[in-house]
């Protein structure tokens, strides 16, 4: 049974799998200034690898079944502009989000892992094009206006060639704002045809995808992929999901799974960041049973949600004894 086919059978018997949280909400609770860089929580790849270690292993800690690497705004372009290395040290920065990642799986198995549990999965985190650009445009997909499929294709296939390369479990297309750079992600995964990802979306609204495209219009795009084990949503806030999930749920094709991980529902400043306000969410633990009901099989959370929130999430949908299967 190929990799694709053991994830597949796993959700279905026993999903569903627990995300981590925002891993730069995570860093910068522990004190590490991250507002304004252009690389991001990526920048720590090359200047703090032991910060990214420790946040992924509260993260396990907290419960999560999947990690994601700190690897979001990373690019090797991005890497030469911002960080002065030549691009071979831009590829080693990138596969080592992953190696850092794995790292902590082996240590968590070693330390924390009973006979028969699961092995926690690596996700190796592709953020779009608009995160490279560092202007908010993630949550427009605007750019896309003015590139080909071409174009985005050749801007993903360095990162996703480095996390294929180190041996992330999956992929994670993540925030795509634009149905034309999800055609372009679909694409290039066939370069790739050993790999299985999960393809999210941001969105504007409960129907609409951030470029103003249909949600359901996205969907059938991921319908394409042999490869994807999921498609949903990221970094949307939390009431947004169930709509989402209704409008498309009739498309959804027996091979995807939903994978659904919001932010907690603040508002994003791109002057002052995120604000803070009452609206944090603590429903996402809540909600998760919803979600679950409507297909999600990978749920979890993205800016502002910690491993608290996590482990709150966990033990509502899944209780406090961890998994009794392993994906080998």
């Amino acid at each position: 049974m190929s990799s694709s086919s053991r994830l597949r059978q796993y959700l279905h018997d026993e999903g569903p799998l627990i995300l981590d949280g925002g891993l730069a909400t995570e860093l910068e609770a522990q004190g590490i200034h991250l507002q304004g860089d252009p690389l991001w929580s990526a920048r720590l790849l090359h200047t703090n690898p032991q910060a990214i270690r420790d946040a992924h292993y509260r993260y396990l800690l907290s419960g999560a079944d999947v990690v994601t690497t700190a690897t979001y705004q990373a690019s090797v372009t991005g890497f030469i502009d911002h960080l002065n290395v030549t691009s071979e040290h831009a590829r080693e920065l990138l596969m080592s989000g992953v190696q850092l990642a794995k790292e902590m799986t082996d240590r968590f198995v070693s330390e924390r892992c009973s006979t028969g549990q699961m092995r926690p999965l690596v996700a190796g985190s592709v953020g779009p094009y608009g995160a490279f650009l560092h202007n908010g445009s993630e949550y427009t997909g605007a750019y896309a206006e003015k590139m080909s499929i071409e174009d985005l294709k050749g801007w993903h296939r360095p990162q996703v060639e480095c996390l294929a390369a180190a041996g992330a479990d999956l992929v994670a297309f993540e925030t795509i704002p634009s149905i034309k750079e999800a055609e372009a992600v679909v694409e290039l995964l066939r370069e790739f045809p050993n790999c299985d990802a999960w393809l999210s979306f941001s969105c504007k609204d409960g129907k609409h995808i951030s470029d103003g495209s249909r949600f359901t219009d996205a969907v059938q795009i991921a319908n394409r992929s042999t490869q994807l084990v999921a498609v949903g949503v990221n970094c949307c806030p939390p009431e947004l999901v169930e709509p989402l999930l209704d409008s498309a749920g009739s498309l959804l094709s027996p091979d995807l799974s939903w994978v659904v991980y919001p932010n907690s529902g603040e508002d994003w400043n791109t002057q002052q960041g995120w604000l803070t306000s009452e609206k944090r969410s603590a429903t996402i633990p809540k909600l998760g049973h919803t979600w679950r009901k409507q297909g999600a099989a990978l749920i979890g959370g993205c800016c502002r949600i910690g491993p608290a929130h996590i482990a709150e999430l966990r033990q509502e949908l899944k209780g406090s004894c961890m998994s009794a299967k392993r994906l080998d």
